[in-house]
């Protein structure tokens, strides 16, 4: 490749207004308003909803009354307040924060990957977490009181992801085709592994560990959203810095190394900010599937490959499906909570079985 390509490529990928046609750069400006319109509306609605009813404009009110204004009535019940305060808004808010890290690292993997059909858990983040999740619960490890089990689960998140890449490389390069394979390995490890700690698990334990296996913001407070938000936004941001690589990482390793990309340092990173973005949302939630698959990929059928609108797009849609997802969750049954992760795979898996059939009629498999 010339230096002259090299350069319109760069120039290219710096000026994605650009390449995009007109109608693209509309679809992206409907996508984004109707995401953050209908995350602000499914806050509302969610926040109010559940054993003590809340209306819209009550939670409101609250909201701006907290920050200062004083616009629209508050909570008319004695308890409305507190209930929105220690309850709602720390779960609405993980829910978002959750929802929205998942979604980016998915779109993260399959730019890294090239392919519509990567997720997160193909680094072994989720059952890593698990994994070490499980190991906590079955042998009773208090070392940091409340936060042992989720503080475990982000490191067993970490390094598990850190093992794959160690596994997949050779002659200092990785290759996406070992890495999965790797990965798949990983994973079948631990899952054996979590199969034994079920074993040897009382039913108290392995209740919780199925529980936790399955994914739930039940217990939500301000503390876990404190622990979230950094690592949330330094992932986002950190997938932001990458988009422009992404994108020209998406014409293959050779051209990308002509315009002076290092694919293996950039690929080295992307998995490292999946794995903290991941495991960010898994220490606290539980196993959450699907999220990472199926918004990127919606998105992407909807405003084009383009990184730096497709991140933050998959973040917004993201946050929006966990948010609706939780508070079909806590409405569905009357005085009951389901695992979220089930709801999230209920809708996932029959959209996994459509995009891989339409990925097989297609060359390659994007949209």
């Amino acid at each position: 490749m010339s230096e002259r390509t090299a350069t319109a490529v760069l120039a290219a990928t710096e000026r994605p207004s650009a390449v995009l046609p007109r109608t693209r750069n509309l679809r992206a400006v409907l996508l984004f308003s109707g995401l953050g319109i209908g995350l602000v509306v499914t806050v509302l609605l969610a926040a109010g909803r559940g054993q003590l009813q809340i209306p819209a404009d009550e939670v409101l009110g609250a909201v701006l009354h907290r920050i200062g204004l004083d616009v629209g009535p508050l909570p008319a019940h004695p308890q409305g307040e507190v209930t929105l305060w220690t309850v709602r808004f720390p779960r609405v808010v993980l829910a978002v924060l959750v929802g929205g890290a998942l979604a980016a690292a998915g779109a993260l993997m399959q730019g890294v990957f090239g392919n519509p059909l990567a997720e997160p858990g193909v680094v072994g983040v989720s059952t890593g977490a698990a994994l070490a999740a499980a190991v906590v619960i079955v042998f009773q490890i208090g070392l940091l009181g409340a936060w042992t089990v989720p503080v475990f689960a982000f490191v067993g998140g970490l390094v598990t992801t850190v093992l794959v890449y160690l596994l997949s490389r050779a002659d200092g390069r990785t290759e996406v085709v070992t890495l999965v394979l790797t990965g798949i390995a990983v994973n079948a490890v631990c899952s054996a592994g979590l199969a034994l700690m079920l074993f040897l698990a009382d039913t108290q334990a392995r209740e919780e560990i199925i529980f936790w296996q399955l994914g739930s913001l039940n217990g939500t407070r301000w503390v876990y959203v404190a622990v979230v938000v950094p690592f949330v936004a330094v992932g986002l941001a950190g997938a932001l810095v990458l988009a422009r690589r992404l994108d020209v990482l998406a014409l293959g390793d050779r051209a990308a190394r002509h315009v002076g990309i290092h694919v293996e340092q950039v690929r080295m990173v992307a998995i490292v900010l999946v794995a903290v973005l991941t495991a960010a949302g898994v220490s606290f939630a539980g196993i959450i599937g699907f999220v990472g698959l199926v918004v990127p990929h919606l998105i992407r059928m909807v405003i084009g490959p383009g990184h730096r609108l497709l991140i933050p797009a998959s973040a917004l849609g993201g946050a929006l499906l966990l948010l609706l997802a939780d508070l079909v969750a806590r409405t569905a049954v009357p005085y009951a909570d389901l695992p979220i992760g089930m709801l999230t795979a209920l809708v996932g898996g029959p959209f996994f079985f459509w995009l891989l059939r339409r990925t097989r009629r297609t060359a390659g498999g994007w949209a």
